[in-house]
């Protein structure tokens, strides 16, 4: 017995070595067109090793992968790859290609890469997109603005939880991303974060399934259509991950299953949890204060990780709009759609028209509460300040905690004013 569980032991962390190793990583970028610049010497020297790439410390790894896999890096070490790489951008079989945003602690702008699908790069640019700053601040107010306020109040619920708990753990555990070499950077604004969750795939896996979970008998549409845009919207932002070279299979696999549990314990309880938001007294103190001494307790260590500020402002976002949802019931001020079960509306040039004032006017509020929250909360040396955590995690929270309580309060008071 002793025997069949050390050899279960050893196959399962043969399985997870495998998952988490880079060259895994590697070779699905090669298989997408992603080719790096790298020198050879370089390699060799960032692999820390005296050859190229002869399985990193990890005995007979190197077997693992297939012939093609082998091909790529023989082929790299041997410094074929730069002169390669200018025939195919000469040619116009591919283009070269750089990290569009420098990573937010270092300031690294990162190695030049080669693009040889250029559809599988913008379709993998756009799947990651799903999971950065500037899709949730088009996205939720989008959903509470022009579609259904309830549902966009309790998908903020779910994915500040989600988000939350997938941060800390990342902070916890403290793994590192996927070496480069052999792996290429094609993304570097999060390289400098922890790796294990991947938080993209579990914010991937949360907000399609909790829409669809929410919205399924609500609103009418089929089964099949909801089911299938929530699978396809899950899988392209995990794989995005890979292909950006920013998480092993291991991670996104975990950040899926760690994300599922928690929508498998958190959904049920929404219909109680909103009850209970928007109409006890104590609402505005819980709402207010648990997420803010949440991310204290989180982040007791004083050193600048990029996700600190990452999770306070996720947090801030979350109580804001929650309270927003609470002051609107105090009210009497309904912001969810009466009817218990909804058809899709009718697209008509009036309805776009007034989809599109509603974000520009909407989405122009939103930033300059930003703007005027952040200059009468931080001043000085920014970049200082947010290496303090006692300064950038309140600073965080309070701008966003307004910016969440305006998407829900004052944002539809003013549609109201001017009938939109």
């Amino acid at each position: 017995m002793k025997s069949i569980t050390l050899l279960f032991q050893n196959r399962l962390r043969g399985l997870f070595d495998y998952l988490q190793d880079p060259y895994l990583v590697a070779r699905f970028q090669h298989v997408c067109g992603i080719r790096g610049t790298f020198s050879p010497a370089e390699e060799c020297e960032r692999s820390g090793e005296s050859g190229c790439f002869r399985g990193r410390g990890r005995g007979d790894a190197h077997e693992r992968f297939t012939r093609a896999s082998q091909e790529i890096y023989n082929y790299k070490c041997v410094g074929k790859s730069g002169e390669d790489g200018e025939k195919l951008t000469q040619n116009g079989a591919a283009s070269l290609g750089k990290p569009r945003r420098k990573n937010s602690l270092t300031g690294d702008a990162g190695q030049e890469f080669i693009i040889g699908n250029r559809f599988l790069f913008y379709l993998f640019t756009f799947g990651t997109e799903l999971g950065n700053e500037l899709f949730y601040l088009i996205f939720f107010p989008f959903v509470m603005w022009n579609v259904d306020a309830l549902v966009g109040r309790r998908i903020i619920m779910v994915w500040a939880w989600v988000m939350y708990l997938g941060q800390c753990t990342k902070d916890l555990l403290g793994w590192s991303r996927p070496a480069s070499p052999p792996v290429v950077k094609v993304e570097m604004f999060y390289n400098s974060e922890y790796s294990m969750p991947s938080t993209h795939a579990m914010s991937g896996t949360a907000i399609p399934f909790a829409l669809f979970y929410m919205t399924h008998g609500r609103w009418e549409y089929p089964f099949a259509v909801g089911f299938s845009v929530a699978l396809s919207w899950c899988v392209l932002v995990c794989v995005s991950r890979i292909y950006m070279g920013m998480h092993s299979v291991l991670d996104v696999l975990a950040g899926v299953l760690y994300s599922s549990l928690i929508l498998l314990v958190s959904l049920p309880a929404l219909d109680l949890t909103d009850l209970v938001v928007l109409h006890s007294s104590w609402a505005p103190l819980v709402v207010l204060g648990l997420p803010l001494f949440l991310a204290m307790l989180c982040f007791r260590l004083d050193a600048w990780s990029t996700s600190r500020g990452d999770t306070a402002q996720i947090l801030g976002s979350g109580a804001g709009i929650t309270l927003a949802s609470h002051v609107n019931a105090r009210l009497g001020i309904s912001r969810d759609p009466l009817s218990a079960s909804l058809a899709l509306p009718n697209i008509t040039a009036w309805l776009l028209l007034a989809v599109l004032l509603r974000m520009l006017i909407g989405v122009a509020v939103l930033v300059l509460t930003r703007a005027v929250m952040k200059a009468l909360t931080l001043s000085g040396d920014v970049r200082q300040a947010r290496q303090n955590m006692h300064i950038e995690l309140p600073y965080r929270y309070i701008v966003y905690s307004t910016v969440g309580f305006n998407v829900l309060f004052l944002v539809p008071l003013l549609f109201s004013y001017v009938q939109l």
